[in-house]
C-alpha cells in the first residue's frame, strides 16, 4: 500500500480524535497535521475542501465504526443485553478518557452541521446507520420492526444525551443508567 492512503487515514483519524475531544472550532489545521504525522501537503491533496471536508470524512468514518460496534456486540439471554453491553462499552471509553471524549461525531455536528451540508449529510447517514444497526439487533431479539425502529431511535437519542450528562458529571453513571433502562424496555417489548 502506498503512503498516500495511510496519510489520508491518519488525517481522518486525528480529526476524529481531536474533534471528539475538543471540538471542531478549537481544532486547527496545523494541529491536525501535527497529530496525524502527515505532510501538510497531504491535507490539501486529499481534502481540497479544507477542514470541513476533513470533518465530513471523520464523521463518516466514526459513524461506520460505531455502527460496526453495535452490529458486533454479543447476543445475551435477554433482548436488551446488547444495549446494556453497549452502554458498558461507552462508559468504559468515557472513563478511560478522563471524561474528555464523548460521541465521536456530536461536537462536530453541533458546531457545523447547520452551516455545512457535507457534514450534515455525513451525520444524518451516521445516525441512520446506528439506528438501523440497533433496530436489526432488536429484531433479531424478537421485537417487531416498528417496535425495534422506535426503540433504536430512542436508544441513540438517549445515549447521546447520557454522554453529555456523564461528561458534565465526570461519571459513567448516566450512561449505565440509561443503558439499563433501555435494556429493560427492550426486554419488556420482546
Amino acid at each position: 500500500m502506498s503512503a498516500r492512503p495511510r496519510h489520508r487515514d491518519a488525517i481522518i483519524g486525528a480529526a476524529a480524535r481531536l474533534f471528539r475531544r475538543q471540538g471542531y472550532t478549537a481544532t486547527g489545521l496545523s494541529q491536525l497535521v501535527e497529530a496525524s504525522g502527515a505532510p501538510k501537503g497531504s491535507v490539501y491533496h486529499y481534502f481540497p475542501g479544507g477542514k470541513a471536508a476533513i470533518a465530513a470524512a471523520a464523521v463518516a468514518v466514526a459513524g461506520d465504526r460505531v455502527a460496526a460496534t453495535i452490529a458486533g456486540l454479543p447476543t445475551g439471554s435477554a433482548a436488551g443485553d446488547f444495549i446494556r453491553a453497549y452502554g458498558r462499552l461507552m462508559a468504559g471509553w468515557l472513563k478511560a478518557s478522563g471524561y474528555r471524549d464523548g460521541c465521536p461525531i456530536a461536537t462536530t455536528v453541533l458546531e457545523e452541521a447547520a452551516g455545512d451540508e457535507a457534514i450534515a449529510l455525513a451525520a444524518r447517514s451516521a445516525f441512520a446507520d446506528w439506528q438501523s444497526a440497533m433496530a436489526n439487533r432488536l429484531m433479531l431479539e424478537g421485537l417487531s420492526a416498528p417496535a425495534a425502529e422506535d426503540l433504536a431511535l430512542m436508544t441513540v437519542a438517549a445515549l447521546e444525551g447520557a454522554l453529555i450528562l456523564a461528561r458534565a458529571a465526570r461519571s459513567e453513571s448516566p450512561v449505565l443508567q440509561i443503558a439499563e433502562s433501555l435494556g429493560r424496555l427492550a426486554d419488556a417489548r420482546a
